[in-house]
């Protein structure tokens, strides 16, 4: 599914953030990705849904190299790969039902097939009930409940989380992690990157330590 080839990321000569990496996640896997801010973490997801390039080596998903795909192919790329944030990225005008919507309408897809791919996917999250809600009436955890649904809305290979927790209490972040488990028992492949051990549960851990990877 996820396969790193001898791959270095670096900003400058002094700015190495990622080294010799050499990485294989296998479909339906749920793998945590762990160690201190600032050690790579978000520059490996980064390079799986595109955003970053590796300075040098390959990055494969699901066969297929994305570290030289167009610029115009990114957004195709994206559309089978969810990606959930520390930070949200929510339209706070909007109702949650309209932010979830937004993948399937970018894509075309027909208003009944929304409406249904919307309940279904809210219904996985625990909020269909509150659809009709705009997102800044919510709590944190439940607006990052709204963004995981928005991220596995076009049913993507694989769910990569960077560090969705990071700014929930213990009791919303457990739940997250709860969502995501079960987001994978289905068949997803999840990577999670988190610097709180204590989250880790049942999985394969990779722990990434000044840019090198130890599993």
């Amino acid at each position: 599914m996820i396969k790193l080839i001898n791959v270095n990321k670096s900003y400058g000569p002094k700015a190495v953030s990622l080294s010799n990496i050499n990485l294989h996640i296998k479909k339906g896997e749920f793998v945590f990705i762990t160690g201190a801010s600032g050690s790579g973490k978000t520059t490996l997801l980064k390079l799986l849904y595109g955003e970053a390039r590796p300075t040098s080596g390959q990055v494969l998903i699901n066969g297929k190299k994305i570290d030289t795909l167009k610029r115009s192919e990114i957004p195709y790329l994206r559309r089978r790969v969810g990606v959930v944030f520390q930070d949200f990225r929510l339209l706070e005008g909007r109702t949650i039902f309209e932010n979830v919507a937004i993948p399937l309408e970018v894509s075309g897809t027909p208003t009944a097939d929304i409406v249904k791919k919307v309940h279904s996917v809210l219904s996985t999250v625990r909020l269909h009930h509150r659809m009709d809600e705009k997102v800044s009436s919510l709590s944190a955890g439940e607006q990052q409940k709204v963004a995981v649904a928005r991220a596995v809305i076009n049913d993507p290979l694989m769910l990569l989380a960077d560090e969705p927790t990071g700014s929930l209490d213990i009791k919303a972040g457990e739940e997250i992690l709860d969502i995501l488990m079960g987001i994978n028992a289905k068949g997803t492949t999840v990577v999670f990157a988190t610097h709180n051990r204590a989250l880790i549960k049942d999985g394969r851990v990779i722990t990434i330590e000044k840019g090198r990877v130890f599993s």
